[in-house]
């Protein structure tokens, strides 16, 4: 399994409130869509661990 990048405060608090957006979403229906919630996560992972590897 892949080592998740470290994360500053403030992206810890964007992955949980689009996590928690997400969730809401999925109450509505198994046919919502989530990818752009997830694409912005995915971002957010791909933005730290950019910043890992050059520190």
């Amino acid at each position: 399994m892949a080592q998740e990048p470290p994360l500053t405060a403030a992206e810890k608090a964007k992955v949980t409130l689009l996590t928690a957006r997400m969730c809401k979403r999925s109450l509505a229906g198994e046919d919502v869509d989530l990818s752009d919630l997830q694409r912005k996560v995915e971002r957010i992972l791909d933005t730290a661990a950019k910043r890992a590897e050059t520190a």
